[in-house]
C-alpha cells in the first residue's frame, strides 16, 4: 500500500473524489481515507498545515496501517528560484528544515539532532518515477531540496537566503518533517511540489494560484500510480 499526504483538503480534494470503496478515519486533525485509486490500494490523508501536524499525521499513518510500502509528500510551495512558475514541478532530492538552528552551539544550520543530518535524502527510485511520470503528463519540473519551516515565506532576500544555503529550488511547511519521519521509521520517502507563488511572489499571489498549481501536482499523481505500482511489484518480488 502506498500513503499519499497532502497538507489541505484542496491539495487531495480531486484524487479523492476518484476514489473507491473509501474508508474514512479520523486521529485528531488528520483524516485519513482508505481505497483504491486507478487500481492501487492507498491511504490519502490531509494533515493539515505545519510541521508538528505533518509529523503527527505522518507517524500515526505508518502505525495504523503497517502494510504501507512508502509515502509520497503532495502539494504546494513557493518558488525560491526565478526559473520556476506557477504549476511548475520540484521533485524533491532531499528534504531540509530550515527553522532548525542550534548554530550557536557550532551546528549547520538546519542540522536535525539525532539522525545529525541536514539533508534527509528522498527515495531515488521513487524520485525517478516521478520525473518519468511528470513527463508522461507534460509537465516542467526541477529537481532539488525543499526547505521546510513552520513560516510562510515572502520576499527575495529570504528565498535567496534559502536557496543559497540549501541549494533549495521551493519552500514549503510540511515536507521535512514527513521526511524525518519517514527517515527515522526506515520507509521510503518522496515529495513533489507544485508551485503556487513564484519568487517574486507574495501572499495574495498564493492566494490567486494556489487551486491552479493543486491540480498540477494532483494530474501527475494520476500518472505515478502505475508506475509505483510496477515499483511495489518488483520490491516485494
Amino acid at each position: 500500500m502506498l500513503g499519499i499526504i497532502g497538507a489541505m483538503d484542496k491539495e487531495i480534494q480531486d484524487l479523492l473524489q476518484d476514489m473507491t470503496d473509501v474508508q474514512e478515519q479520523q486521529t485528531g486533525f488528520a483524516r485519513y481515507y482508505v481505497g483504491t485509486l486507478h487500481g492501487l490500494r492507498l491511504c490519502l490523508a490531509r494533515c493539515g498545515i505545519g510541521k508538528v501536524h505533518a509529523a503527527l499525521c505522518c507517524q500515526g499513518m505508518l502505525l495504523r496501517y503497517p502494510e504501507i510500502k512508502a509515502i509520497l509528500n503532495i502539494g504546494v510551495a513557493g518558488a525560491l528560484r526565478p526559473s520556476l512558475d506557477i504549476g511548475d514541478i520540484v521533485i524533491a532530492r532531499s528534504a531540509v528544515q530550515h527553522d532548525m538552528d542550534t548554530t550557536p552551539i557550532g551546528d549547520p544550520l538546519g542540522l536535525i539532532s539525532g539522525p545529525n543530518i541536514v539533508h534527509i535524502p528522498c527515495d531515488e527510485g521513487l524520485a525517478a518515477l516521478l520525473q518519468t511520470a511528470a513527463e508522461e503528463a507534460g509537465l516542467r519540473t526541477e529537481r532539488a531540496a525543499v526547505a521546510t519551516g513552520d513560516q510562510f515565506i515572502v520576499g527575495t532576500e529570504k528565498k535567496n537566503f534559502l536557496s543559497d544555503t540549501f541549494d533549495a529550488a521551493a519552500c514549503d511547511m510540511e515536507g521535512g518533517a514527513i521526511a524525518q519521519c519517514c527517515y527515522e521509521m526506515n520507509v521510503p520517502y518522496a515529495a513533489l511540489r507544485a508551485i503556487s507563488d513564484t519568487r517574486d511572489g507574495d501572499g495574495r499571489e498564493y492566494m490567486e494560484k494556489a487551486l491552479i498549481a493543486c491540480g498540477q501536482e494532483q494530474k501527475l499523481v494520476r500518472h505515478f500510480l502505475p508506475l509505483y505500482a510496477d515499483w511495489e511489484e518488483k520490491r516485494n518480488g
